[in-house]
């Protein structure tokens, strides 16, 4: 099996001719871009240099110091890791989410060709704004608007991957493997030098050159880990490789993978190097590719170890703390374990499905501003006055914090480290100031001397500098002699110090971890050959036997279902809720602040609510005559769909409809069942998040109270199938993590999109619940998951809006459509007999929507699928919530879609008349959330560049 640069590496070659590796000269100079490395060249003889077809030069990405370290004299300094160099937030999470792009790319490898050349394409731009890291001032402006528009692009770019698992290593790459694991949509976990209470280690490896060198993985729940899965593996740089190697070995003997991918942002591995790796790989039956922003190769005098360390003999160390009587007087303690929710460490397993989904980020940085000198709150520009600081492991909320802030008041990335380096306060070398002070973490080796470097050079030094310990840190560690609030007084004016709680959700006792790690490595001594290591697949309809899973620890009791007239305004024999109550929480915001916070992917879109919309009087009535001119055709489509779901599920099914578009059909096929075939199909109502997938909650609970052959999932309509896709990607990943198959085949009314099985039709028409929001759908919010409101074991969560009472039309637009059953039941007979030899049903899902989208995206400029909304119930929601660019409308559907161009005539939004469209129309989100975008208004919204796609999961 291949150890090589795998796919994405070919794909990027074949599209572009690799850059020609610079020619050695004579007396090499300093590294271009990057003069730090001339010092440790001169006095010791190291070359680093770009060679092969790497994304980025490596001169960009790496600079030179020397360790105090017997087993390594140097140290390569990360430009873009935010770790020992104070960075610009946005360069270090655009190096994360690039590098994340690449290792998309080789997950996918049908489509890395055509991929692979913008990825080139993007990787150049990236490198040209690295160069460009130290502007200041209007400059350094434009290098986070670039730097936004780069996300989006990366987005874009990227599919998804989240039956993959994302592990990054301790304590350098703990923030590059988040951003790497939100890229690909993944579970992620890191290894950890850390020693909590009751925690024991599923596996463990060995860093060999490392200052520290043991690692360990304490994940709570070790199935995340799956058999014959695929593992990527962050880290910052692969020197040698043995480290991977080691974590290979390990974590293949414990949970054999069909495939690893190593990521990293350099990788200067030797010819003998990466055969090692391709040998491994062949010995243990499996695949490991690599994937790399910059790649090279160091060149080592066989003296380095005794030159380099005579060398940083003669240099500086990092200045120990300084005992000032009036050291307390710069040091704030900000205090938000009260206000800010509990932070799962990283370092147990979480999933990341946006890159601060589970933290209140915006939060802290309110807080943070509101604590931060007054000059400072003003706006003062100029050097950046502002250092995030993380410490060790706890690296990708202060890194998210920082990049938040930065938005507000010029703000640099760091953190703290446990590697001794010297320093040298020249334009040549790394690493120009230090500070040093004692540990405040519990970790195996016990306590010792933590340093954080560059906070001080050529005499300039922050303002202020914002420091967050892990969560849970007890402050009474960070203060006094010897603290790092003492030595960063050294270095700052100010010193505020972020205290936030930890989320209590660590390690599990020790049976219940070691559990699944002796079952682990029990099932590898039995495995078959190498050749052969992933296990057969379950035939298809079947579920995998407990046999073939790891145990899992217990589950708490299932919540219990909302009903009405408690929650939601239709009856208690209509539908039960599989949702929390957020009624309490504060989640509504205006749609230009919402498109701001979801293109700018500093939140997911179910994190919070967009403000109801009120229809006007004309609007409603439009809605009305709608309904009454689409009634019989509703009623006939949902016979239609009914009986087609009743005859696979042997005239017995669980309805379970995805909130909140499908709720109002599940009804309305609970109505038809009951009243027109006399059968009690119990309807049932859960959250699908793209992005996040099933509630996994609500989907136990369906398996403890009915048979999982029954269910049958119900939506609205189908746009270009984003939410066929996610249905099916949780599916299978819920028969991994639970044994349990459901079926995919989803029902639903209309299906214009052409990618579900069962529907009562293909013609894109208007179902008028689309034209409403929450009061045609039992006055209930869209579904929210928001990790600060939603535990691992609630259902996702929704509000009852019970103050639109006056306004609700939920139950007459059933009533309505029921109405008509008698009517139209012999129309639904025709077509159901006709179904079985339908030449449009044998076929199956075309996925011509998404075909057609594709094509959209790319005639309007958009290129964007996510921004592309197809089909009038997607259009209308578009307008309702979004921040809308303009609407298509086909010649031929005008006067079907007069709620539609009501609408945009209301916001002040285009309508073009296309003579050729596969939908009655579409609606596009504003590509770039910009002063051009639409507010709800009509009027512009004044909002800066956004720096990633949205994450729309309402798009169907």
């Amino acid at each position: 099996m291949s150890a090589s640069a795998g796919p994405v590496s070919e794909a990027v070659r074949s599209a572009a001719p690799a850059a020609a590796a610079p020619a050695a000269p004579s007396t090499p100079p300093a590294l271009p871009m990057s003069p730090e490395s001339g010092f440790v060249h001169d006095r010791v003889g190291i070359v680093v240099r770009s060679e092969g077809d790497g994304l980025v030069p490596v001169e960009l990405l790496v600079g030179l110091a020397l360790r105090r370290n017997p087993r390594r004299a140097h140290l390569l300094v990360s430009t873009v890791l935010a770790k020992h160099v104070p960075t610009v937030p946005g360069l270090a999470v655009v190096a994360g989410e690039l590098l994340g792009t690449a290792a998309d790319l080789a997950l996918a490898e049908g489509d890395a060709g055509a991929r692979g050349a913008e990825l080139r394409r993007l990787a150049d731009e990236f490198a040209r704004l690295l160069a460009e890291r130290e502007a200041e001032g209007e400059a350094r402006a434009r290098l986070r608007g670039d730097l936004a528009a780069l996300r989006r692009e990366l987005a874009a770019l990227r599919t998804g991957h989240p039956g993959v698992a994302t592990l990054g290593y301790a304590e350098t790459a703990t923030g590059l493997g988040r951003l790497v694991a939100d890229a690909l949509g993944s579970w992620y976990l890191h290894s950890t030098r850390h020693d909590p209470a009751g925690a024991v280690a599923f596996g463990a490896f060995e860093e060999a050159h490392s200052h520290a060198t043991s690692h360990r993985l304490l994940p709570t729940d070790p199935s995340r880990l799956r058999v014959g899965g695929t593992v990527v593996l962050v880290d910052d740089e692969l020197s040698t490789g043995a480290t991977v190697v080691d974590t290979v070995r390990d974590l293949h003997a414990r949970v054999p993978q069909e495939r690893f991918v190593v990521a990293a942002l350099v990788d200067l591995r030797g010819d003998d190097d990466r055969a090692a790796l391709d040998a491994v790989a062949r010995e243990l039956g499996t695949r490991v590719d690599v994937v790399a922003l910059g790649q090279g190769r160091v060149e080592l005098p066989a003296d380095v170890l005794t030159v380099g360390a005579d060398v940083a003999a003669g240099l500086g160390e990092a200045v120990p703390t300084l005992r000032r009587a009036s050291a307390a007087d710069a040091v704030a303690l900000l205090d938000l374990r009260d206000v800010v929710a509990p932070v799962r460490s990283e370092r147990f397993g979480v999933d990341a499905p946006a890159a601060t989904a589970d933290v209140d980020v915006r939060g802290v940085v309110a807080a943070v501003l509101d604590a931060l000198p007054a000059e400072l709150r003003e706006g003062v520009r100029g050097d950046d006055p502002v250092v995030v600081l993380g410490t060790e492991e706890f690296l990708s909320v202060p890194l998210a914090v920082a990049y938040e802030l930065d938005g507000h008041v010029p703000t640099r990335a760091s953190s703290t480290t446990r590697s001794p380096i010297a320093v040298l306060d020249r334009p040549d070398y790394a690493v120009a100031s230090g500070v040093t002070f004692r540990s405040h973490d519990v970790t195996l080796d016990g306590p010792g001397p933590r340093h954080a470097y560059n906070l001080s050079r050529a005499g300039a030094r922050p303002r202020v500098v914002v420091l967050m310990p892990e969560p849970g840190t007890d402050p009474a560690e960070l203060v006094g002699g010897g603290s790092v609030t003492e030595a960063l007084r050294e270095v700052a004016e100010h010193v505020l110090v972020v205290l936030l709680a930890a989320a209590d959700d660590g390690p599990a006792p020790a049976p219940a971890l070691a559990r699944p790690a002796a079952r682990l490595t029990e099932r590898s001594a039995v495995q078959p050959s190498p050749a052969s290591t992933a296990p057969a697949a379950a035939p298809t309809g079947a579920s995998r036997s407990a046999d073939e899973l790891p145990e899992r620890p217990e589950r708490p009791d299932l919540p219990e279902p909302l009903v009405g007239p408690t929650f939601g305004s239709y009856d208690a024999d209509d539908v039960s809720w599989l949702l929390t109550d957020l009624g309490d929480a504060q989640l509504e915001a205006p749609a230009h602040e919402r498109e701001a916070t979801l293109q700018g992917g500093t939140a997911n879109y179910a994190e919070s609510l967009p403000i109801e919309y009120q229809p006007t009087p004309e609007y409603q009535a439009l809605y009305e005559e709608a309904l009454a001119r689409s009634a019989d055709r509703v009623a006939t489509a949902v016979g239609v769909v009914t009986d087609l779901a009743l005859a696979a599920r042997d005239q017995a099914p669980v309805l379970v409809s995805l909130a909140r578009a499908g709720t109002p059909v599940g009804v309305l096929m609970r109505r038809w069942a009951a009243r027109v075939r006399g059968v009690d199909a119990p309807h049932l109502t859960m959250s699908i998040v793209r992005g996040v997938g099933l509630d996994p909650v609500a989907l136990r609970w369906l398996v403890a109270h009915h048979d999982p052959a029954r269910v049958v999932f119900v939506d609205g309509w189908t746009g270009k199938g984003a939410i066929t896709r996610e249905l099916t990607e949780a599916l299978a990943r819920f028969e991994e993590t639970d044994g349990v198959r459901f079926g995919d085949d989803l029902a639903v009314l209309a299906d214009p999109g052409r990618c579900a099985s069962t529907w009562g039709t293909r013609d894109d028409f208007l179902i008028p619940s689309a034209c409403l929001n929450s009061t045609v759908s039992g006055l209930v919010s869209r579904t929210v998951y928001n990790r600060r409101l939603i535990g691992d074991h609630d259902f996702h969560g929704g509000k009852f809006y019970s103050e639109l009472a006056d306004a609700d039309v939920s139950r007459a637009f059933v009533d309505t459509v029921s109405a008509r059953f008698d009517a139209v039941v012999d129309e639904v007979d025709r077509r159901v007999a006709a179904a079985a030899t339908e030449p449009d049903r044998a076929a199956g899902p075309t996925w011509a929507g998404w075909e057609a989208v594709e094509r959209i995206s790319a005639e309007q400029g958009v290129h964007d699928v996510n921004l592309v909304k197809p089909g009038v119930g997607e259009t209308t929601r578009v307008l309702l919530r979004r921040i809308p660019w303009k609407v298509l409308v086909r010649a031929d559907a005008l006067d079907e879609v007069r709620h539609v161009l009501l609408l945009a005539e209301q916001r002040g939004v285009p309508v073009e008349v296309v003579d050729e469209l596969p939908y009655s129309c579409v609606g596009l989100i504003h590509p770039v959330h910009t002063a051009g975008a639409t507010g709800a208004d009509g009027r512009a919204v004044r909002a800066e560049p956004a720096p990633t796609a949205p994450t729309d999961g309402g798009a169907r």
